[in-house]
């Protein structure tokens, strides 16, 4: 079974110790004068991984794919391609490709000129050429616009031209820098799929760079979240969302609740963790790292917290508010409870039915509660 069909059947390399590295970035570090872009970041993905760079605008990821493609020198460090030091390397001669947030696509060339213009200058033949152009757009489902130029198709066309584009000369690392930053939020999320299936089917090792955070969990065989031109965390989706290192990773991927609070109660299966914006003790079922009286942030996200108008008896984690804000998204609703410290909470309640004559409105008093495993203990 090929690396891509053991990725696809759950199988996970970067945690075999026989798996080999295909990429290898070793204390890569890119100054512009005094200002450090990318700070001494190790890394190491996989053959046919759809691995993505995730972080906020000004992080690094941008400037750390583009050391990858060759189009910035590193300050120090190494990045090493299926066994090959790229130290002197020059792009054209690298086995990777980019792809542009802007398309770049030729305005005065059909679909199929432009999906053929790198294999022509490479001095494939016209022939062949046409073969090879003809089977990528029927991968990314464009055959019937082959004749078409840029300007007669829709945004989620143009990044199909230019994703074939960028495939047709079989690169080994595809590099894709914000690749549906341009596509609107329904046509973004079909697009997520599409380029999933297409990547499956080539087998190419797919680096994703997005700000998008809801992106990079759909798309990503596993996450690298950046920060101040660091990696500060590289996980599957999943570890990435429910096991988050730091508050600043728990705090930037997705929507989060967070106490800060003091260790009240240490023993060996449970925590308390004592509250004042909470008013209560923050009861975290398994063992922490911590000491009596340490600082301590409690994390947990909105869809783990149940909302009722009465009391539920019996449970360890309950606190008291009002309803100040109801945002109704279809699928589910938002609900901002304001807690007698002033605290906000932010809880999402799934909309399972179309009526709910009994529903939680506006200046209701409702009680927030919690399993006891449902949260997160942070110490930085």
């Amino acid at each position: 079974m090929d690396s891509q069909k053991k990725i696809a059947n759950g199988a996970k390399p970067w945690i075999e110790q026989s798996e080999k590295p295909f990429i290898r970035i070793s204390n890569l570090t890119k100054k512009f004068g005094d200002f450090t872009a990318v700070d001494r970041v190790c890394l190491d993905i996989y053959r046919e991984e759809l691995f993505c760079l995730l972080g906020g605008s000004g992080c690094g990821k941008s400037t750390l794919l583009r050391m990858l493609a060759g189009f910035e020198t590193p300050s120090d460090g190494h990045i090493e391609i299926d066994g090959q030091d790229m130290a002197n390397v020059p792009a054209f001669a690298r086995p990777t490709n980019m792809m542009f947030q802007s398309y770049a696509l030729f305005p005065h060339m059909s679909v199929e000129k432009n999906v053929a213009y790198g294999l022509l200058r490479d001095g494939v033949s016209k022939s062949e050429a046409a073969e090879q152009v003809a089977d990528m757009l029927k991968l990314v489902q464009l055959s019937d616009f082959a004749k078409r130029r840029p300007d007669q198709l829709s945004g989620g066309q143009r990044q199909r031209v230019a994703l074939a584009r960028s495939l047709i000369k079989r690169p080994k690392l595809l590099l894709l820098d914000e690749p549906l930053g341009a596509l609107d939020k329904k046509l973004r999320e079909e697009t997520q799929f599409e380029l999933i299936n297409i990547q499956e089917s080539l087998g190419v090792t797919f680096i994703v760079v997005t700000h998008d955070q809801e992106e990079a969990m759909t798309l990503s065989t596993r996450i690298g979240v950046m920060d101040q031109g660091e990696i500060v965390q590289v996980g599957e989706p999943h570890e990435i969302y429910e096991f988050p290192l730091s508050i600043f990773i728990a705090d930037f991927i997705g929507s989060v609740n967070i106490f800060m609070g003091r260790v009240s109660d240490d023993a060996t299966n449970y925590v308390r963790i004592h509250c004042r914006e909470a008013d209560c003790d923050i009861h975290v079922s398994h063992g922490v790292s911590c000491t009596q009286n340490q600082k301590l942030w409690f994390a947990i996200r909105p869809e783990k917290l149940t909302i009722t108008r009465e009391n539920p008896r019996g449970k360890y984690n309950v606190v008291k508010g009002i309803v100040d804000e109801i945002a109704y998204r279809g699928n589910l609703s938002i609900f901002r409870i304001k807690l007698a410290s002033g605290k906000m909470l932010r809880v999402t309640k799934s909309n399972r039915s179309r009526r709910d004559e009994d529903a939680i409105s506006w200046d209701d008093n409702v009680y927030i509660s919690w399993d006891d495993t449902a949260g997160i203990v942070l110490v930085q």
